[in-house]
């Protein structure tokens, strides 16, 4: 005698039934979830420390054609030459950093991005050149965001929430540099600053790349004469305009090793 349909659907094991996983109630186990995945699967990879690299994705490869609109119309130029930097600075850092050359099976300073494209792409290319592993944590967005092809295959996570995927970022990393970006860039630096200034994460260096950029983009001079920081916030990030540069700094402002 075959069991009733209903009986056949509450008997799934909890962890099987999506329907189950995915009622509100159970959003507390979800973001758990999200957390355990990717934090075991760093783990597994030997993942001890990372340099996280934020920034446009619509930064395109100096190869790429001219982005187009919807409508087919010309999009505005990006300019291409922070591709390039940041798909350098990638490569710098995995060659000196320690990702290349593990110490007991564990890797230091491993690139980490957004896992999408444009910036994201370019430092994950940057470590792909030299044959280091690097990371990808990529999130569910309606336009724009796939993973991009330099992420490695046993580093690429999925998230779907922000919260948590911000989370990852920062558990490991010993360094931030934020390239010329849109709302998702600010955000995240924001928040990194935001961290280091209250004392809610460890200092670790920030750096700025491109100084006309952020001149230009965020009046950090006048936060201070408004009162809205201290004098000595700007002092939690350096402006640079090159990755050789940026590695010559992370040097200076006592980059770890874990």
């Amino acid at each position: 005698m075959k069991p009733p349909e209903e009986f056949k659907q509450n008997g799934k094991l909890a962890f099987q039934d999506p329907d189950f996983l995915m009622r509100e109630e159970m959003r507390g186990q979800r973001l758990a979830l999200e957390f355990g995945k990717a934090d075991l699967g760093m783990r597994d990879q030997g993942i001890n420390s990372t340099i996280v690299v934020f920034g446009s994705a619509r930064t395109p490869p100096p190869e790429a054609a001219p982005r187009l609109r919807k409508d087919g119309t010309p999009a505005p130029p990006v300019n291409p030459h922070w591709y390039e930097e940041a798909r350098a600075f990638g490569r710098i850092v995995s060659e000196r950093g320690g990702a290349l050359n593990p110490v007991n099976g564990r890797r230091e300073n491993v690139i980490c991005t957004g896992g999408g494209p444009g910036i994201m792409e370019a430092a994950n290319r940057g470590a792909a050149d030299v044959g280091a592993p690097s990371i990808g944590l990529n999130i569910q967005l309606p336009a724009e965001q796939h993973v991009n092809a330099y992420v490695s295959p046993e580093l690429s996570f999925q998230f779907h929430y922000f919260g948590m995927r911000k989370m990852h970022f920062m558990m490991r990393a010993n360094a931030l540099a934020a390239f010329p970006g849109g709302f998702g860039t600010l955000d995240e630096l924001f928040d990194v600053l935001t961290l280091i200034q209250t004392g809610k994460t460890p200092r670790i260096p920030v750096l700025l790349f491109c100084s006309d950029y952020w001149k230009h983009v965020v009046n950090f001079d006048m936060l201070v004469k408004f009162g809205m920081i201290s004098p000595r916030d700007p002092e939690l990030f350096r402006v640079v305009d090159s990755a050789a540069e940026g590695w010559q700094m992370l040097q200076e402002m006592g980059l770890g090793q874990g």
